[in-house]
């Protein structure tokens, strides 16, 4: 084989390997990347939230019961 049409199978064989690692790192940064980040903490946020929410309710309603 020529020197020119092996260049040129390595030039496209290293093309399409930069074409697939582009592809991979799209998907899992699509899967993890920071939007799935800020939904986890908007979820946590909404938890915590919910908790100190029932936290006060309780307090309020212990102090209810006090109340002669």
């Amino acid at each position: 084989m020529p020197a020119g049409i092996q260049t040129r199978q390595v030039l496209g064989s290293l093309l399409v390997a930069l074409a697939i690692v582009a592809v991979a790192v799209a998907v899992v940064t699509a899967k993890l990347g920071p939007t799935s980040v800020a939904e986890e903490e908007a979820a946590n946020e909404r938890i915590e939230q919910r908790s100190e929410e029932r936290e006060e309710a309780a307090e309020q309603l212990e102090e209810l019961r006090e109340r002669p």
